[in-house]
């Protein structure tokens, strides 16, 4: 009778249905950029799936796009720039970075090859017109912090919205733009066609300094403050995916993380996919955690430009947490 009930109790243990997992939809604004690369290889690496969680990447193609999503109710996260928390709270709307991807912004100035001496100076920008994934993004951002920075005013130059990728280059070619923000891929294909070189280099902490005069932490995750709120146990749960992937990164060489990735990522060259993984490895938090003033350091750097903050208080608590990715890093 005991080997009878044991075997019925492990026939109806083969028969129960899996754990349902929970749903969650995160907007990339571009999904196949180094820059967002974690949210793609948490998922590559079956993390979600570990934590329970069903996920959705949608992709859009820049990071102002992705914010409108989320205001909409359309996803409940999005891996964008912190400094969207930061501009959208001086109108108004709170969004919360969850977990930190990056302690730099991971993009690059390029400029025109034959012009390469003169404009890689933001000085010389002046009439110029100027290449950002798209007006109101981050590289929109970053591209007038940098313009400020060498005394230009906003209409002094000429910011001109081109995606990354195949729109980025062709733009670039076809003299629509002189210069302009891009990040991997799209960097090292440009290096390599002779189309451009690079004039200022955002990749690391250090040079991001020289060129704004403070760090900038960009890519996370981040939500709408009053959804994180009423849903902490999914948002642990997804944390603690993109904590468990960052320290992954940390530890895996760029040909490894690589492997990981899907084929058509890598823009028909594998090598040129390494390359730029090797040389933006830095940009990538190790622990997911905020960077001791990186806040004040991006409100200061954006205050430098932009008129959306010019007379208004910032709550620079209220645009970051590290409550999640604490308790992540305390589990792993």
């Amino acid at each position: 009778m005991r080997r009878l009930l044991a075997a019925t109790f492990f026939a109806v243990l083969t028969v129960l249905p899996a754990a349902a997992q929970t749903p969650l939809k995160i907007m990339v604004g571009g999904i196949d950029k180094q820059i967002y690369l974690p949210a793609r290889l948490a998922a590559q690496l079956g993390f979600f799936k570990d934590e329970g969680l069903d996920v959705e990447l949608f992709n859009s193609t820049s990071g102002s796009q992705a914010a409108t999503a989320l205001l909409a109710r359309e996803v409940q996260g999005v891996v964008g720039f912190y400094d969207h928390t930061i501009d959208l709270q001086s109108k108004g709307k709170f969004i919360t970075s969850v977990v930190q991807f990056a302690v730099a912004p991971g993009e690059v100035v390029l400029v025109k090859a034959a012009d390469a001496d003169k404009l890689k100076d933001p000085a010389n920008w002046k009439g110029q017109a100027l290449g950002v994934t798209g007006l109101g993004s981050a590289t929109d951002f970053l591209t007038r912090a940098l313009a400020a920075k060498a005394g230009l005013k906003i209409q002094d130059y000429t910011l001109v919205p081109v995606g990354a990728g195949d729109t980025f280059l062709a733009s670039l070619q076809q003299g629509k733009i002189v210069s302009g923000m891009t990040t991997e891929p799209t960097v090292q294909r440009a290096l390599k066609s002779g189309t451009a070189k690079v004039g200022i280099d955002l990749r690391t902490p250090d040079e991001t300094r020289k060129a704004l005069g403070g760090d900038y932490p960009a890519a996370c995750l981040y939500m709408e403050r009053g959804w994180m709120e009423a849903n902490k146990a999914t948002v642990q749960k997804v944390v603690n995916a993109m904590v468990k992937t960052l320290k992954w990164i940390a530890s895996h060489s760029a040909e490894e993380i690589a492997d990981k990735m899907p084929k058509d990522y890598y823009a028909g060259d594998r090598d040129l996919y390494v390359q730029g993984l090797k040389d933006g490895k830095a940009q990538y938090a190790p622990d997911g955690l905020m960077p001791q003033g990186g806040p004040e350091s991006v409100a200061k750097i954006l205050a430098s430009f932009s008129p959306n903050l010019q007379g208004k208080t910032i709550d620079l608590s209220k645009t970051y947490t590290t409550e999640f990715v604490t308790k992540a890093n305390a589990g792993q």
